[in-house]
């Protein structure tokens, strides 16, 4: 039987109005870009929905000292069942009154790094597309869902990678994927014309996840060498600011016009 624990609520009379008419949503945020993301959005008093498989102690802790409504939900998004059930009760946790509500896809994984012939283990290549496409169809679905039929400003920002744009070897689930999620973006803003929707690429970001790709097999990744010259020489981008960037870009009047983008085109 799969669990979801919702972890935690602040409600405090200090919470501002533009924290209660904009409603943010945001997966992966246990660390890494997920984590700052969420800090980012706190920081601007908006109140945030946290969805991760574990609970962040310091960014409940930093809601807390700044009176903004922080909801913590623990959740296993590779798992089919635990993503459609966590996608319902994000959508039905929108409170009445929102204006606008911001959806953020970070969660992912680059796992399983393998050249395609030794690809043969389909519960990983399972886990791994329903963490980083199959999760985002049924978030944005449940959202879209919600909010049809109203005047809310829905700005929806999945989060892919340039992998998803060019072929790299040994990643072949993790670029199918994020190709994956570039199309449905796409497919996604052309339904629903009113809706704000972007698929955008984060850069070289100094997280768990660079630590993983440096720590792979080179027979398995051979471009290993490049992300450990990356690592070396100060070439990672750090999240805090790329979560500053992108916060930046979906608070935009012109967040949507440009569908498939790169943060690097927004210094």
């Amino acid at each position: 039987m799969e669990i979801w624990i919702l972890l935690s609520t602040l409600a405090s009379s200090k919470v501002s109005d533009l924290s209660q008419s904009i409603h943010a949503i945001v997966t992966g945020t246990s660390r890494g870009l997920g984590h700052a993301l969420a800090h980012a959005l706190l920081e601007r008093d908006i109140s945030v929905h946290a969805v991760a498989r574990n609970r962040d102690d310091a960014l409940q802790e930093h809601a807390e000292s700044k009176g903004v409504i922080l909801h913590q939900l623990q959740a296993d998004l590779s798992k089919p069942q635990a993503a459609e059930h966590t996608a319902r009760e994000l959508a039905e946790g929108i409170p009445a009154g929102t204006q606008q509500c911001l959806l953020i896809n970070n969660a992912g994984t680059v796992q399983p790094v393998h050249n395609t012939a030794d690809l043969l283990n389909a519960h990983d290549v399972t886990a791994s597309l329903t963490l980083n496409v199959t999760s985002i169809m049924m978030l944005c679905g449940a959202v879209l869902n919600k909010l049809r039929d109203t005047d809310v400003d829905c700005r929806i920002l999945n989060i892919s990678s340039g992998a998803g744009r060019a072929p790299v070897p040994g990643w072949g689930v993790y670029c199918t994927s994020k190709a994956a999620v570039d199309m449905y973006t796409q497919v996604l803003a052309a339904e629903h014309p009113g809706v704000r929707a972007v698929s955008m690429a984060p850069g070289v970001i100094d997280t768990a996840m660079q630590s993983t790709i440096r720590d792979t097999d080179e027979q398995a990744f051979p471009n290993r060498s490049r992300f450990i010259e990356l690592h070396r020489s100060g070439q990672l981008a750090s999240p805090d600011d790329i979560a500053r960037r992108l916060i930046d870009c979906l608070l935009a009047n012109d967040f949507g016009q440009t569908i498939i983008d790169d943060v690097r085109h927004h210094p």
